[in-house]
């Protein structure tokens, strides 16, 4: 959901422009027409906006660090530079323009990784210093990349061929080309680490098939099949932060998600039934059946799934542990956002817990219908015996901003916020009151 026309829905309503979550899927930012919005998702009942930046308007990349206070964001009226932000102090840290647009950005403690749709830079976060440009990559015009949120294990993940799902794993600490994975015979449309940067789960543009490798060797782990039918456009792929669920959300009105587990011939052995002994005949039949056959009798399908009440809408999904229990968090591009349990025993169809409504303009509270206006705000009775919501303070938007400048060509540094007016004391990124101090060291 980081292209400009993400969010256009069939009827044309836009409620947002992207979205995006946090490293640790605490919190949702979304890009609107007015500027961003930052808001809080550890808690079911309440969704509270964190921060509401005007500094720009018509944002189509905000991508938040974590906790923290600094914020990255990227203007259609300026789509070539990146504007760095502490949205807590409203002060602009730095800015860098690129010779072409940015088309998607990612960060962790140690990386801002800026990916367009020829080249890859990666900064410094300390003081976005930069370190190394990948020129001359396969043609992303998406930019897909991901970027491991393990700063001790900041792999970067991007296209290797602009025909075929090749992924390149760079080491972005180590500025060096790691491996290059044979992923797909269709090119890439969704990449994603696990927490630790020790698996990368991949689609590609058919969608039917999802695979899991093992970082840094590339091995592959994992083989899912979320369709047969019809192909699909994956807008998003999530692991859990244990990494023990995958899940992956399209342009159809399915959430899957997948359970990583390794299927162990003993426990076939221990419980003799039909479906084990058919199971075994496929596993035997397999061995001189073509590889197109064999491979899909060795995918596995969804552990559980959601049915959304849309079709055709980007959505990004996300699965965490909100108030002790294990969730599945999807926000669509219709403005809503949806909070479901997820059974991670049995799987299956998960419930719907809360669904809330991101924004409250007069003119969509005029397009609500009014079974909408029930069931907003409302938990479900599957909800009502949840521990009492905690309610975060939420920080009222600032008007003042320093500017930046910085010319078109290049990665070029704007004029940045001198270090003397920064906050002393050591960098602390966990802590929403510190960010990465800017020196005055040039590209």
């Amino acid at each position: 959901m980081e292209t400009p026309d993400a969010a256009d829905g069939p009827a044309g309503h836009r409620a947002f422009i992207c979205a995006s979550f946090n490293q640790d899927t605490t919190s949702l930012s979304v890009g609107t027409k007015t500027g961003y919005r930052l808001f809080s998702v550890t808690a079911v009942d309440k969704m509270d906006c964190i921060h509401e930046g005007v500094e720009c308007p018509d944002v189509y990349i905000v991508e938040r660090l974590f906790s923290s206070s600094l914020v990255v964001v990227v203007s259609l009226s300026m789509p070539r530079r990146m504007n760095v932000y502490h949205f807590k102090k409203g002060t602009e840290i730095c800015n860098y323009s690129y010779s072409n647009n940015i088309l998607s950005v990612r960060l962790n403690r140690q990386r801002l990784v800026v990916c367009l749709e020829e080249s890859v830079y990666i900064h410094n976060i300390k003081d976005m210093k930069l370190l190394k440009t990948l020129l001359n990559t396969p043609t992303n015009p998406s930019g897909l990349c991901a970027l491991s949120v393990n700063h001790s294990n900041s792999y970067l993940a991007y296209p290797g061929n602009a025909t075929i799902g090749e992924i390149i794993v760079y080491d972005a600490n180590n500025l060096s080309t790691v491996t290059l994975i044979q992923a797909h015979d269709s090119p890439l449309a969704a990449l994603t680490f696990n927490a630790s940067g020790t698996k990368l789960a991949s689609a590609s543009e058919k969608g039917t098939v999802i695979r899991v490798f093992s970082v840094p060797d590339g091995q592959r782990l994992f083989e899912f099949r979320r369709g047969m039918k019809r192909y699909v456009s994956i807008s998003s792929l999530s692991f859990s932060a244990d990494a023990q669920f995958l899940c992956a959300s399209s342009n159809t009105e399915t959430v899957h998600i997948f359970k990583l587990e390794q299927h162990s011939p003993s426990g076939e052995e221990e419980s003799p039934t039909w479906s084990a002994y058919v199971g075994k005949m496929f596993t035997a039949a397999s061995t001189y059946l073509p590889t197109q056959v064999s491979d899909m009798m060795h995918q596995d399908r969804a552990f559980a799934t959601v049915r959304l009440n849309m079709f055709g809408l980007k959505n990004i999904c996300a699965l965490a542990t909100i108030q002790k229990l294990p969730r599945l968090l999807v926000a669509s591009s219709d403005g809503f956002f949806y909070i479901y349990n997820v059974d991670p025993q049995d799987g299956g169809e998960c419930v719907l817990v809360q669904k809330h409504r991101l924004f409250d303009s007069d003119e969509d509270l005029e397009e609500q219908s009014e079974e909408d206006k029930l069931e907003d705000g409302v938990s479900q009775p599957a909800s009502q015996s949840y521990a009492a919501t905690v309610a975060l303070s939420s920080t009222p938007p600032s008007s003042t901003t320093l500017m930046g400048y910085s010319e078109d060509g290049g990665a070029q540094k704007g004029e940045v916020i001198p270090e003397h007016e920064f906050a002393e004391g050591p960098v602390c990124l966990d802590d929403e009151n510190e960010f990465p101090p800017v020196g005055n060291q040039g590209n």
